[in-house]
């Protein structure tokens, strides 16, 4: 039975899922039923996965059914914890977008939770072939969620070139399973670092490349360069609420597998990918600024400045481990994980925030739509303005804390160079961020633009202020509300060690 209870929020979100496809067949339930039950259940998971926070434990529950594929422990439990969040954020702040768009049906939002089930099993899976299954679990649910509304020309394309290049990276992941297995005789990481820690050099071959084209599957799913020639117009043809989910939450996902892949199971060479890695994370930095810089459809922007963030994020990985020898350096572990709490936050309210403005109206789209919305909604270009100044680096922001932790233990490590391209970049993003704050503030509004419907009373907009004002005390909730745990920035520090620590429990 204790070993069931870990199992309660997975299953939590399945029963959902299957619960809502099962609501979609009856069409006395509208867009904001489906919105209360699927927040029901994701607070009900939530919860379950809230009693374990401050614990550290590692369990491979039922090995005779589960055949030790799955570990749940802190480490799964706090990715978990960020999964369900920004699900959960994403329809709250989605709420007038979904019932200001017609097309949006009961499926969906079962699809949104199936996207959410596969991304939990993917931060628990320790098995290649099991990982692959809940990789594309998500995948396929976020694909349909991206073409959702096939009137739309715009979508029918996002999601074809999505679906075809996904399906096409895929084939790589497999392909180096295949080469690892053939090697190893075993798709079970835990197996594969037993060879490894007792193989030869020749015998490593099929290790390295196996693990090589599995990369080329993290780097498309994160959209890092040479892999990101999806991601504009895959987000821009997305429904806006989809590219907010897709931005932060799904990112989450594929990131929480790997890094436990990093630490936990090929530490002694990951090494190896350091040249690639270097040469990845400028061309990442230098073609992502570069794409910010040249778009105005704000949409677009967020999406290539979402490139540049993955660059930030691949710097921290690299710094993981030590030129000089296999030593893995756990603070910048810590760095990555406070990261993604901070671009979760960030993203999900500047792409939420941008959704929730164009259910209003359909016209603020470029730079030039926004012009004078400090004067038609000075609290939501406040808000948006928090979001942007995080997503910059700006102290006071929580963006800021994850950029100085980022920034200092890639410098610890030894990779001085590139974490000055790094910050040449942070300087360069105050341009295109600040280039829309001062379209809201200094400018007056277009004739066309101007909109009276906006109705600052929903639940979307109070969801909009509440991720505004933890981006707000992620920055110096140490300072001003040290007396609130949560919001204090040494807690969260403290459950990404107590995470982190927890793979190594034996």
């Amino acid at each position: 039975m204790n070993q069931f209870l870990y199992l309660i929020p997975t299953l939590i979100i399945l029963v959902g899922a299957i619960v809502l496809m099962f609501m979609s067949m009856y069409k006395r339930f509208n867009v904001k039923n489906f919105i209360v039950v699927s927040s029901f259940f994701l607070i009900i998971a939530l919860g379950f996965t809230l009693v374990n926070i401050t614990t550290s434990y590692s369990v491979q529950p039922y090995p005779h059914f589960l055949n030790n594929v799955l570990t749940f422990d802190s480490f799964s439990n706090f990715f978990n914890i960020m999964l369900i969040a920004g699900t959960l954020l994403t329809l709250l702040i989605g709420e007038h977008y979904f019932q200001h768009r017609s097309y949006f049906k009961g499926e969906f939002f079962s699809l949104l939770l199936f996207a959410l089930f596969g991304m939990m099993i993917l931060a628990h899976s320790n098995e290649l072939v099991t990982a692959y299954i809940a990789l594309e679990i998500a995948s396929f649910s976020v694909y349909i969620m991206v073409g959702y509304n096939s009137d739309d020309a715009k979508r029918v394309e996002a999601i074809f070139k999505y679906l075809v290049l996904g399906s096409f990276i895929g084939a790589f992941y497999l392909l180096g399973v295949v080469l690892i297995y053939g090697a190893t005789t075993s798709t079970n990481l835990a197996d594969i670092l037993t060879f490894i820690t007792n193989a030869n050099s020749q015998d490593m071959v099929l290790i390295y490349i196996g693990f090589t084209l599995i990369l080329f599957t993290f780097l498309f799913k994160i959209a890092a360069f040479p892999f990101q020639s999806w991601l504009l117009d895959v987000y821009r043809g997305a429904p806006m609420i989809i590219t907010a989910y897709m931005a932060s939450t799904f990112k989450i996902a594929i990131f929480s597998f790997f890094l436990r892949v990093i630490l936990e199971y090929i530490a002694p060479i990951v090494d190896f990918w350091d040249g690639i890695i270097s040469v990845i994370i400028i061309l990442t930095l230098v073609f992502g600024t570069w794409l910010a810089i040249t778009q105005q459809i704000v949409k677009r922007m967020l999406a290539a400045s979402s490139i540049v963030h993955t660059g930030y994020l691949l710097l921290a990985f690299i710094a993981l481990s030590y030129k000089d020898g296999h030593i893995i350096n756990l603070a910048s572990a810590y760095a990555i994980m406070f990261y993604l709490i901070a671009y979760l936050l960030s993203a999900l309210g500047a792409f939420g925030l941008a959704s929730h403005i164009i259910s209003e109206t359909n016209v603020k789209v470029t730079y030039d739509d926004f012009k004078g919305l400090a004067k038609q909604r000075p609290f939501l270009a406040a808000m948006m303005t928090i979001f942007l100044f995080s997503l910059a680096g700006i102290p006071s922001t929580i963006g800021f804390i994850g950029k100085f932790y980022v920034f200092t233990e890639a410098i610890s490590a030894g990779y001085t160079t590139l974490t000055i391209v790094a910050i040449i970049a942070t300087i360069v993003s105050v341009y295109y961020y600040f280039k829309l704050v001062a379209m809201m503030y200094f400018y007056p509004a277009k004739e066309e633009c101007v909109s009276i419907e906006f109705n600052d009373k929903r639940v979307s907009t109070y969801a909009i202020a509440f991720v505004a004002i933890l981006t707000i005390l992620g920055g110096i909730g140490s300072a001003i509300v040290f007396f609130i745990p949560v919001m204090n920035i040494d807690t969260i520090i403290n459950l990404t060690q107590l995470s982190v620590q927890s793979l190594f429990i034996k």
